[in-house]
């Protein structure tokens, strides 16, 4: 996606080789208008999918996810970080580990959210090393329903949590897949 590319290099700052903070208009500040067209770029690319629900993580993505599920006129579930004293007994639970926050934690999604039947987009806002999307697609599989593919604003294909992914079959759709972040410089992937 130009626009996405163009805003990266405009507002993005490599922090190290692999770092990329985008806060400004997606991950901390969000520009609406401009995640609204993210939002409608990765419907478009799942268009005939017959997508059910849009599953994304606590917090960063919900933002792209919802705009998403808007595009394509279904529900977002967000998987949350923290099992609240209100959340159903009934869970589907996985365990991931950030490595931008250097922390693991288990995600959690009523299991009255998520069913069978069914068809699953999962949308987030990065892509490293896969590890939030691991536990996501572990989830949808809990739940037994059909994992249509994954929607990411960016990736660091670099990183290879995206490969490993594919690997397994999912199908993924980045907007913005970075090559590299080597020396302050961000090199997009062709």
């Amino acid at each position: 996606m130009r626009k996405l590319k163009e805003k990266i290099l405009a507002e993005g700052r490599v922090l190290s080789d692999s770092v990329l903070k985008v806060d400004s208009f997606l991950n901390h500040q969000v520009d609406p208008e401009f995640a609204l067209e993210l939002g409608r770029e990765i419907a478009g690319r799942f268009a005939g999918s017959s997508v059910t629900k849009v599953l994304t993580v606590e917090a960063s993505g919900i933002a792209v996810a919802l705009t998403t599920g808007l595009a394509l006129q279904v529900p977002v579930v967000f998987a949350k970080k923290k099992k609240a004293a209100t959340q159903d007994p009934g869970s589907y639970c996985s365990h991931i580990f950030s490595f931008t926050k250097q922390e693991a934690v288990d995600i959690y999604v009523n299991k009255s959210f998520i069913h069978s039947g069914d068809r699953v987009l999962i949308v987030d806002d990065f892509l490293a090393q896969g590890e939030a999307l691991r536990g996501m697609v572990e989830i949808v599989r809990q739940a037994g329903a059909t994992l249509v593919g994954v929607g990411i604003v960016i990736e660091k294909v670099f990183q290879g949590g995206g490969q490993a992914l594919r690997e397994m079959g999912v199908r993924i759709e980045s907007l913005a897949p970075i090559a590299s972040l080597a020396g302050g410089v961000v090199k997009f992937a062709e």
